[in-house]
């Protein structure tokens, strides 16, 4: 079960003028489910992307940077769950690009003005054959108010789909944001794996589409993790279709840019927030802030050490306040001259450790009534600077283990 996570209503996903969506079944896994998205971008729009760090990277994030690459307008997004096409070859670059232009020709487009997305199981030939078929459905079904059958139809091992939606004022104008995300398992920055699909009708000059992209997902999606696992997939793709009126939004820093960027980032932090309470077998949402770090890098470091050890996140799993695997962690996250004497560490109100060591006021009974709750805060000090970073993260439970060891099932 989620961690405090319930499926979005459809009624609270507004639709984003310039933006269409359908889908369709077109059994590329599983039969009698929606497998085939696409998004239907009217003229005009601006997009920017973010792509996995993973040198295996998957055909179509290859296919997908091409595509921007050409300088083309992009029109359509087309994405399939159940199988990622990755680790197949040519053969798998081959069927991104067929099925990029199929669709491309349904909609009198050029193949470059394609951007696909590919989710699910590794190193299998995608069924391109089913998903052309599918493409006519999905096109027939295309209108503004379909983002909740969007975040159904991208889902792999979710257990609920995952929307959110926002107004807000920009320049004197009521703007709208809503986006989608699919992620539960192979979770870690650099993104995590997931592919995210957001959309504004506020006005973006072309040239910050991509800053803005960059930024997004450097404060959600890559401050999130499940397992420490880089997929070979990860998307992140945000649309600005130019509808709402406002006067063009030309710097992220002006007025106008803060108060866009915010709105777009609570969307952001609220998928990428849900991919967590989601993640595969998750019994605890854990935020990890590290504070006092001389710059962002070793606060990032600290709170990445916390979060992917194993050891770490079972004591969650158990509720066992076994606290020095924290300071473990915190001791080889790669900082070389940490003076341990002046780390402090809190579990929520709790003050567990204090100049390197155990509080003398610390009862295990404290921790413990912490480490029950299905929400957690842990807060470490470093002790050497002004700088603040925060990571979110979950448990490791059994059902973990047993989610991956039947994934191909």
């Amino acid at each position: 079960m989620p961690v405090n996570l319930t499926a979005p209503n459809a009624t609270d996903l507004h639709p984003i003028a310039g933006i269409r969506i359908g889908t369709a079944e077109a059994g590329i896994r599983k039969a009698n489910r929606k497998d085939l998205t696409v998004v239907l971008i009217e003229p005009g729009a601006g997009v920017g992307a973010v792509f996995t760090k993973n040198r295996f990277c998957a055909a179509p994030v290859q296919v997908c940077r091409e595509h921007l690459a050409s300088g083309k307008d992009i029109r359509a997004l087309l994405i399939n769950t159940g199988n990622a096409n990755a680790g197949t070859g040519e053969q798998g670059l081959d069927r991104a690009r067929s099925s990029s232009a199929t669709l491309a020709a349904s909609l009198g487009l050029a193949p470059q003005q394609v951007l696909p997305f590919s989710t699910g199981v590794i190193m299998e030939p995608l069924p391109v054959d089913r998903i052309e078929a599918g493409l006519p459905a999905a096109i027939a079904d295309a209108v503004e108010d379909n983002w909740f059958n969007a975040a159904q139809a991208i889902m792999t091992t979710d257990t609920v789909p995952k929307a959110c939606s926002v107004k807000a004022q920009v320049g004197g104008v009521t703007i709208t944001v809503t986006g989608v995300s699919k992620g539960a398992g192979m979770i870690r920055p650099n993104m995590a794996t997931m592919l995210g699909f957001m959309g504004t009708d506020a006005c973006v000059a072309p040239k910050l589409m991509q800053q803005l992209a960059l930024e997004l997902a450097d404060a959600s999606f890559n401050r999130v993790t499940v397992d420490g696992d880089t997929s070979t997939n990860d998307s992140f793709v945000v649309i600005a279709t130019n509808k709402a009126g406002n006067a063009p939004v030309v710097s992220l820093d002006s007025t106008d840019g803060r108060a866009l960027k915010a709105a777009m980032l609570e969307v952001a932090r609220t998928l990428a927030h849900a991919i967590v309470r989601d993640g595969e077998g998750a019994t605890k949402f854990i935020t990890i802030t590290v504070q006092g770090g001389r710059d962002t890098a070793e606060c990032l470091a600290v709170g990445y050490a916390i979060a992917h050890s194993p050891l770490v996140k079972t004591a969650f799993f158990a509720s066992d306040p076994n606290l020095g695997r924290i300071l473990a962690a915190v001791g080889y996250a790669g900082i070389d001259d940490l003076d341990q004497t002046g780390i402090e560490l809190f579990l929520d109100d709790v003050h567990v450790a204090t100049r390197g060591g155990r509080n003398p006021t610390y009862q295990e009974a404290d921790g413990q009534r912490v480490m029950k709750q299905s929400e957690i805060t842990v807060r470490v000090d470093l002790g050497r600077g002004a700088a603040t970073e925060t990571v979110w993260t979950c448990d490791f439970s059994h059902e973990y283990v047993t989610i991956n060891a039947d994934y191909r099932s």
